[in-house]
């Protein structure tokens, strides 16, 4: 048997490598020897027994410590466990606060892009005349429109009286040509302009 096969034994017998195995040993061996001596003095009995005592108490101080370390290890996994338990609420709750201000943040970029858009919508109505204004200058260009159209409807009966009168003074003139070119029929065609000249007046 190799060194590390002994070594490997001893940790599996002895556990956390206290020496509790070995002391228990020495014990019970102890114990039987005193148990078997019978020709041992009074005071070699005692010292034995001193001894056994002191090594129960080693004993017993190594299952307390160990019986402590197992209820404070107990003590600090329940802290543990506890503390974890608070974190994954600080985190839910932080999660959930992580939540609100994204819908917070989403809702105020909403919010900001409206009023952006009511800013621009405000500049370009403040820019342009109010209804009251647009209606006076309507009503005005009405005005001005139809005193146009009559200005044009007296216009064009000027004109057309105008055409009417050439008409007639361009026809005169044809028929005077006619009379100077015929100068027998001077009196009848004087006469004939004349008459018209009066109709027409």
């Amino acid at each position: 048997m190799g060194d590390e096969d002994v070594i490997r034994r001893r940790l599996l017998i002895d556990g956390d490598g206290t020496g509790d195995d070995r002391r228990l040993n020495v014990l019970l061996k102890t114990l039987i020897k005193w148990c078997n001596a019978t020709d041992d003095s009074a005071e070699e009995s005692k010292s034995t027994h001193d001894r056994m005592l002191a090594q129960l108490a080693q004993c017993e101080f190594a299952v307390t410590k160990s019986q402590l370390g197992a209820d404070m290890m107990a003590a600090e996994l329940e802290s543990y466990e506890n503390l974890s338990k608070i974190l994954e609420d600080g985190i839910e709750i932080a999660k959930k606060n992580i939540e609100k201000s994204k819908a917070d943040l989403a809702q105020a970029k909403t919010v900001r892009k409206n009023r952006i858009e009511y800013d621009v919508l405000a500049k370009v109505i403040s820019e342009q005349p109010d209804r009251k204004e647009t209606l006076d200058q309507l009503s005005t260009l009405k005005n001005e429109l139809s005193s146009l159209e009559a200005t044009k409807q007296q216009l064009e009966s000027r004109l057309g009286l105008r055409k009417k009168q050439f008409h007639v003074l361009v026809t005169s003139i044809h028929q005077l040509q006619a009379l100077l070119d015929e100068p027998e029929d001077t009196d009848t065609a004087i006469e004939d302009v004349e008459m018209k000249d009066t109709i027409e007046s």
